[in-house]
């Protein structure tokens, strides 16, 4: 027996709150159940929390903040108990990838391998940065001295998507947190139990009792409340552009805190007829949008193929489909699992409908399947014939869902490709460098991929342009959103 198996019939998971260093049901008692997409099993109850609980974390956030427990000490310190709450994730990687596979149903050999990983290597790469990120001092006469200075915003509310809990929560908890911050994290009430689990590990790595909160929830009863708090400083959010939408509102509604929001996608992979390597560019494509089940907001769902090399393309793509067969996620050779839940899959399968009945050529997939009784599964699917007009090719369908495309013009293709509400990523497949270049700077993306598909780390920024968000998780400038700018001006009379 595998250690997944043994751990998957012997586990157990606790779903009360993380507030003030405790584990705490919600005060009226409520919860709600948790669900795996992979079996349909009952992974266990989860406090379901509301405005009472929200008011609870935030004031231990806040009295945590304003006693200095955390923010008062040194950079170094932050950073040796950053490293170790890093450590304690990878230690735990088993767990928290189990965990992550039954909760939300990517492929474990995906959540050990990418996610646990991604997540111990943020919250490492921002505890070795806090030391190393100097301040300023600005030119001025000499009867002056002025110091520009970054110093954390305060109490830090987040909220978190069910495609990532783990990587999405370390983009904003560990730059929060290495700039001194509380923080009080709502996890998705789809995926909600490595949430809960890192906040554990956050407290036996040395972070302080109310510096970091977890308070499960929905949305509307727990995040909404977290949004419009008087006493949260900032918000940093990833999910839809609807409710990212209804953040931003939020936020101005109330202290005009802060809000920063990675939102939706709807990237386009423009390949053109000399690409350098079709092969490559194919498996790119392909393996990109089935990753993660499509259920990523940057997946190239926009297909575009210069239409000299789309038979060709399309040829070698069909060809790939078979690897990506839903199957149980806990195996260790599964690469496409489970769609998170029964109503994302209704969803799913909503689009692929509007696909076929506005006219575009379904050329693989396109059902449901039970590789798993009990859980939620869509094969890989690939329309052909899409136009920019169709709704497929327009909404994020956030599933295995492919729209290709075709195109003559580079010019026309640019504008293709921009003419969409979304601007999160990109890629250009070309050996003209001259094409490369202008392509890439022509088209309204955060992220542009060269010859590649979604290759970067922890050192460059992420997020987009339009409706695909405000604001940078990742590298360096994360830090812009935690901290607040200040200027201290000293006046120097000398007396020499």
């Amino acid at each position: 027996m595998s250690v997944t198996s043994t751990l998957a019939s012997s586990v157990s998971f606790d779903g009360r709150a993380v507030i003030n260093g405790e584990r705490v049901a919600a005060r009226d008692g409520q919860t709600f159940d948790c669900i795996s997409p992979v079996d349909g099993r009952l992974l266990t109850q989860v406090a379901r929390c509301g405005q009472s609980d929200i008011d609870a974390a935030v004031a231990v956030a806040r009295a945590a903040f304003e006693d200095r427990r955390w923010a008062g000490k040194a950079p170094a310190i932050r950073k040796r108990i950053l490293i170790k709450f890093a450590e304690l994730i990878q230690a735990n990687g088993d767990l928290l990838a189990l965990t992550e596979s039954l909760d939300m149903g990517k492929p474990v050999k995906y959540a050990k391998g990418v996610d646990v990983n991604s997540a111990a290597n943020c919250v490492r790469w921002y505890g070795e940065a806090v030391d190393k990120v100097y301040d300023e001092i600005a030119p001025t006469p000499d009867t002056a001295l002025a110091l520009i200075t970054r110093e954390p915003v305060g109490v830090v509310g987040v909220i978190v998507p069910w495609n990532y809990p783990m990587i999405m929560a370390a983009w904003k908890i560990a730059p929060a947190l290495a700039a001194g911050n509380s923080v009080v994290l709502k996890p998705s009430e789809k995926s909600p139990l490595t949430a809960l689990k890192l906040a554990e590990l956050a407290l036996e790595a040395g972070i302080p009792a109310g510096v970091f909160n977890v308070v499960p929830g929905y949305g509307p009863e727990a995040g909404s409340p977290l949004a419009l708090h008087m006493d949260v400083d900032c918000i940093a959010f990833t999910g839809s552009t609807r409710v990212g939408k209804q953040i931003h509102v939020m936020a101005g509604q109330s202290n005009l805190k802060r809000a920063w929001t990675e939102l939706g996608g709807k990237s386009p992979n423009i390949v053109f007829a000399d690409c350098p390597d079709l092969d490559k560019a194919v498996e790119a494509s392909v393996g990109s949008i089935f990753f993660n089940q499509g259920e990523s907001c940057n997946a190239p769902s926009r297909l575009f193929v210069e239409a000299s090399i789309k038979d060709a393309f399309l040829e070698k793509a069909l060809k790939l489909v078979p690897n990506y067969q839903p199957a149980n996620p806990l195996d260790k050779n599964t690469v496409m699992g489970a769609i998170v839940d029964q109503v994302q899959l209704d969803n799913v399968m909503r689009y692929i409908g509007l696909g076929q009945s506005e006219g575009a050529k379904l050329l693989a997939g396109g059902e449901r399947v039970a590789p798993v009784a009990g859980g939620c599964y869509v094969q890989p699917t690939i329309f052909d014939g899409v136009t920019n007009s169709m709704t497929i090719a327009r909404e994020e369908i956030f599933g295995p869902v492919l729209s290709v495309l075709s195109f003559t013009d580079a010019a026309d293709v640019v504008k293709q490709a921009n003419a969409n509400i979304y601007g999160l990523q990109a890629a250009v497949w070309t050996r003209d460098i001259n094409k490369a270049h202008g392509v890439a700077r022509a088209l309204r993306a955060g992220t542009v991929h060269v010859n590649s598909y979604d290759e970067d780390d922890i050192t460059v920024p992420f997020g987009g342009f339009k409706q695909s968000g405000v604001g940078r998780d990742k590298s360096l400038h994360a830090f812009d959103k935690y901290t607040e700018c200040k200027t201290t001006w000293i006046r120097i009379d000398s007396p020499v």
